[in-house]
């Protein structure tokens, strides 16, 4: 309290940089091992510090990995090719969606998020109370913010999945790596289409999101890509399109997301099938190590993504700080559904790849992820499981 009362002293942007270099110097400092900091830490910087996804121009981000090439051709894994035959069989025109309904993103009679999503007499405790119009112009941001952020995502996903195409060290994984491209490449498309035609709003793309997309993509090692995309984002992802696929009101959306949830889920499986024998039978223990620690404070920057800062900027910030913010983020029952059920995919599939060793379990106990270690992972969840979850 005394920090918060001496920050609000200070000019506005001078409080606004101070809190955001000490969350900034918060992630660095919670970073253990020096192998970790050193593939986060510049990612991180041009994230967090530097800004550079919110610069307003193309980002150019160095890659250099080893392009994987196999002129035997074999059939090296039965279980990749059985997601291509189903990647194949499962391709969707995006143009096929009920584009024709009308999406009024103010309607509360058909909410793109329902009001008990985050809690706004929280937030009125310190910004004032919030007409109805109000009210339903607030949960439009939300979405809005929350969908630009899946957009982001996907387009992270979709460069990271070709290199993953090029790396992988399986040829049917190639086939398969290569339908996924196009999925993603869809992804894009819907999202886009959406947040232009029926929202008409596109947020910037979250920092730490921006941090963690610099870090898969510029990272050389063939497996930290598959770690870093289909287990860590694109695990998350699949969490956050099924809560948000449950509790939207609106048609368009709903079957939006339904679509691309069938995609994802066959995503996630293959990051699953491409490491679990890699990360347990040809790394060493130092390097099965670095994964773990990576992993999870790739974990601790997806938790963090969900502050909406963004959306705080726009409503908040001229009457509320960042810290009573986080606290009604926090507090918001609707995002914690969104953290639960990102984590209760995530959790198990680090599990079966081997990344969740008893070295590594107290750090997750101390954030309160442990509770998901029991849970199905991937291979075990189908996608009409995971609409129906």
């Amino acid at each position: 309290m005394i920090v918060d009362s001496l920050l609000q002293r200070l000019p506005k942007p001078v409080r606004q940089s101070v809190d955001e270099f000490t969350e900034a110097a918060q992630v660095a400092a919670h970073i253990r091992d020096p192998r970790v900091l050193r593939s986060l830490g510049p990612s991180a910087a041009r994230g967090l510090l530097l800004k550079r996804g919110k610069q307003g121009v193309p980002n150019q981000m160095h890659s250099g990995h080893t392009a994987h090439f196999d002129w035997t051709y074999p059939h090296d894994n039965p279980e990749m090719a059985m997601l291509y035959k189903r990647a194949k069989q499962g391709q969707w025109d995006a143009d096929d969606l009920p584009w024709h309904i009308d999406v009024d993103p103010e309607n509360p009679e058909v909410p793109l998020l329902p009001e008990s999503f985050f809690n706004i007499e929280l937030a009125e405790k310190y910004a004032g109370k919030l007409s109805p119009k109000e009210r339903t112009r607030f949960i439009h941001s939300m979405s809005a913010w929350m969908l630009s952020q899946f957009l982001h995502g996907e387009q992270g996903a979709l460069m990271a999945s070709a290199q993953v195409t090029e790396a992988v060290r399986f040829f049917d994984g190639k086939l398969y790596g290569a339908t996924q491209v196009m999925d993603e490449a869809r992804h894009v498309e819907v999202y886009l289409r959406y947040l232009e035609s029926k929202l008409g709003r596109l947020y910037q793309v979250n920092d730490n999101l921006f941090t963690i997309i610099d870090a898969v993509m510029t990272d050389s090692r063939w497996d930290m890509k598959f770690l870093g995309m289909q287990i860590m984002v694109e695990g998350l992802a699949l969490g956050a399109f099924s809560t948000l696929h449950n509790v939207t009101a609106e048609p368009l959306l709903k079957e939006l997301l339904k679509m691309v949830i069938r995609d994802e889920a066959r995503h996630v499986h293959y990051g699953v099938v491409a490491l679990q024998q890699h990360i347990t039978g040809e790394l060493s223990e130092s390097e099965r190590n670095e994964r773990e620690d990576w992993a999870f404070e790739v974990s601790m920057l997806m938790r963090n993504r969900f502050m909406m800062y963004e959306v705080y900027d726009e409503w908040f910030s001229h009457c509320m700080t960042r810290a009573q913010w986080r606290e009604c983020v926090l507090a918001a029952p609707g995002l914690e559904l969104f953290r639960s059920r990102m984590f209760s995919r995530l959790v198990p599939n680090l599990r079966d790849i081997g990344l969740l060793s008893e070295r590594i379990m107290p750090a997750y106990e101390s954030v309160g992820l442990m509770r998901y270690f029991d849970g199905a992972s991937a291979r075990e969840l189908d996608e009409d499981t995971l609409l129906a979850a």
